[in-house]
């Protein structure tokens, strides 16, 4: 979804982990939005084992069977239908098999009548309300009939049930976006409206870790890069992947935030990156930069000056292989300026 609170959104994440308040860090997921947001991202996901473990796990910390139902159902509008169904008909068997050991899980009560009116009369207050301003844009200019049915059956018909508060439908929402791929913008969107109603910047950040497991790829996200964070602007965080130094093939997965990059630097010996998460850029002193998406490769020959990071409103992970490392030695440089970065990565 975009609106015209988009302009604004990108700048918040990338500055959250920064701006976030001593008392925000103590306002950290509960064990019931832990597990919201477990189940969530196996929705999206379609991995029918986990999501019985999540569900399990979601009956367990107390949430009453109306209460996953609806979070299940909402998720179609993210997922799609073939995903809700299919974790409707996973839930559905599970409480068959646990009402057959004798478990009896509590019911929960079901949605209230949706308010007085027309569905996209009142669907585009929530809307305005969840959003913290009216939401509007070419894409809608271009296509009205998706702007009527996220006001009118989204927001709506969906966002008006009253079994569930908004802040419990975001966490599900940001979670299912943090599962899927390509959905970067909407999931940036969803982290700004979660914030306007109620979810912390430290809660935002433990969604994503639950689903993510510290990662945006299959290898380890690692520990923050504290060591060589005075060369890169925003932060960074460094996993080491091989341990035998015989081999002489040293790799270690680097992860940005969105926005982050490193300083203009050098190898003697040169270096080889693969993209293997979110969305980057590469960049050679004098020549256009170059978007990085997962499996793609670029070689950087000895001496030559360049920088690499993230794309401004995303996550992005690369291997780094030292290459000739018993010789090879960084030179760091002067930071990119946030003029050239953005002219950089404008319009990619």
């Amino acid at each position: 979804m975009r609106g015209i609170i988009l302009c604004g959104v990108m700048l918040v994440w990338c500055c959250c982990a920064n701006s976030m308040k001593a008392e925000d860090v103590m306002k950290t997921l509960n064990d019931r939005e832990r597990t919201i947001a477990g189940i969530a991202a196996q929705v999206a996901r379609g991995d029918m084992p986990e999501l019985t473990r999540a569900l399990t796990a979601g009956l367990e910390a107390g949430l009453t069977v109306n209460e996953i139902k609806e979070i299940l159902v909402q998720l179609y509008a993210y997922c799609g239908f073939p995903r809700s169904l299919n974790a409707l008909g996973n839930f559905m068997t599970l409480l068959q098999e646990r009402e057959a050991r004798g478990v009896r899980d509590e019911a929960g009560r079901l949605p209230g009548p949706l308010p007085a009116g027309k569905s996209i009369e009142f669907g585009t207050a929530n809307q305005t309300k969840l959003c913290g301003a009216p939401v509007r844009g070419a894409l809608f200019d271009f296509a009205p009939a998706i702007d009527e049915y996220l006001k009118a059956h989204l927001f709506g018909d969906i966002f008006g049930r009253d079994n569930l508060d908004w802040k419990t439908r975001e966490i599900a929402t940001v979670a299912a976006l943090a599962a899927m791929t390509g959905v970067e913008s909407q999931l940036a969107s969803h982290i700004a409206i979660a914030q306007q109603n109620g979810v912390t910047a430290a809660q935002i950040e433990a969604i994503l870790k639950e689903v993510r497991g510290h990662s945006i790829s299959a290898f380890p996200r690692g520990d923050e890069n504290t060591a060589y964070g005075q060369y890169f602007s925003g932060k960074s965080y460094l996993a080491p992947l091989t341990q035998d130094k015989r081999l002489g093939v040293p790799v270690v997965n680097v992860t940005f935030e969105p926005g982050c990059r490193n300083n203009w630097h050098r190898h003697t010996g040169g270096q080889l990156l693969i993209a293997v998460g979110g969305v980057g850029f590469y960049q050679e002193r004098g020549r256009t930069a170059r978007k990085l998406l997962p499996g793609e490769i670029v070689e950087i020959p000895p001496e030559v000056e360049h920088w690499h990071g993230a794309a401004p409103d995303q996550w992005f992970s690369h291997l780094a292989v030292e290459c000739n490392p018993e010789t090879n030695r960084n030179t760091w440089l002067e930071p990119v300026s946030d003029t050239d970065y953005q002219a950089a990565t404008a319009g990619k």
